[in-house]
């Protein structure tokens, strides 16, 4: 049976704080029992009492002493109970933590993770659904990374993997992005899916994690004519997505999907435009000065004019309603990817 994501984030976790005596978890009713709103931390506590902190709601004070234990050499690593609430760091994220390796010419390192549950779909309302990771995509010295539920035959592409080899191997501070509803999600292997081909690149520009890009494609097909990427939970809405396409119109398309957003590297996602000449990004934060936008033109100052067409799937400009039928009116989902891919076809038929 597989494991789903929020259980293999739980391991990596435990065994994170298992293989270093210097990781210590913080944030907000994270004790057991209860073990964090969304049970990532659970267990945690039991085990390492010690080294699992809880503290008030401030998450901008969290994200100070989290800073200061990184400098003094342990490895903190921060849960945002909500992701919504990751504006309140953003004085010590943006002025403080991603500058002072530079302020202080490389004579300090900030080794800590923020964990920042992101997202809507669950009927939260405007404040407690959000996506917000875009603001933080353009913040020197700053890495963010997004687990996906989609992996290789290594255990440290796991999720709960990666999350483990950010936290002991990183020297930077890194945020790094669950989606509320990924956390459900099953955590598929090759073989559970046989209806499509991956590949699993390393990183070029920082082998210092493990944040491989995946390349998914629907086996046996003919040549892809779209280039779709996206991240996180929506790279599962795309997945759906591709096979519908394959299935119904026989459109067939190359998923990249990268697991570090910032900073970013275009190589794979570059490699396959070139192969298609057509790019749909999609991402559920809201489409204004989106991921999307900063990806699609860096594509087009990678492959120039072989980008012939492109489109952006996101969130409509507007708050996430609590009310079910207008959240699903606001968030991307499987239809409006399809309807991306079909458009940017049509375009250049």
């Amino acid at each position: 049976m597989n494991t789903s994501v929020l259980s293999s984030l739980n391991a990596g976790l435990l065994r994170a704080m298992q293989k270093d005596e210097h990781v210590y978890l913080l944030g907000e009713d994270i004790l057991d029992p209860y073990g964090g709103a969304f049970k990532v931390t659970k267990g945690c506590s039991s085990a390492f009492p010690e080294r699992v902190l809880a503290a008030p709601i401030s998450e901008a004070g969290l994200a100070g002493v989290s800073a200061g234990m990184a400098l003094r050499g342990l490895r903190p690593v921060l849960e945002i109970m909500f992701g919504d609430f990751i504006t309140l760091t953003a004085d010590q994220l943006v002025n403080h933590i991603s500058k002072f390796h530079w302020m202080y010419d490389h004579s300090v390192r900030l080794p800590m993770v923020i964990r920042a549950p992101m997202g809507g779909r669950r009927g939260y309302g405007p404040t407690h659904s959000q996506t917000l990771e875009k603001l933080f995509i353009g913040i020197p010295g700053l890495t963010l990374i997004a687990p996906l539920n989609l992996t290789g035959e290594n255990d440290a592409q796991q999720p709960g993997g990666l999350l483990e080899d950010v936290i002991l191997r990183t020297e930077e501070p890194v945020l790094f992005i669950e989606n509320k509803l990924q956390y459900l999600l099953p955590v598929y292997q090759p073989q559970d899916l046989p209806e499509l081909d991956w590949l699993v690149e390393q990183p070029v520009k920082n082998a210092s994690m493990n944040t491989p890009t995946y390349l998914v494609r629907v086996s046996g097909a003919p040549a892809a004519r779209v280039s779709l990427t996206a991240y996180g939970y929506m790279a599962e809405l795309a997945r759906q997505a591709m096979l519908k396409l394959a299935y119904e119109d026989e459109i067939f398309v190359e998923l990249v999907i990268p697991t570090r957003l910032a900073p970013f590297d275009i190589t794979a996602l570059a490699d396959s435009i070139k192969r298609t000449g057509r790019l749909v990004t999609v991402e559920e934060g809201n489409l204004t000065g989106g991921w999307g936008a900063e990806v699609m033109a860096r594509a087009l100052e990678e492959v120039g004019g072989r980008l012939r067409a492109a489109v952006r799937v996101a969130a409509r400009d507007l708050p996430v309603a609590a009310a079910p039928s207008l959240e699903n009116e606001i968030l991307p989902d499987v239809e409006d990817i399809v309807q991306a891919v079909r458009k940017v076809v049509g375009r250049n038929e």
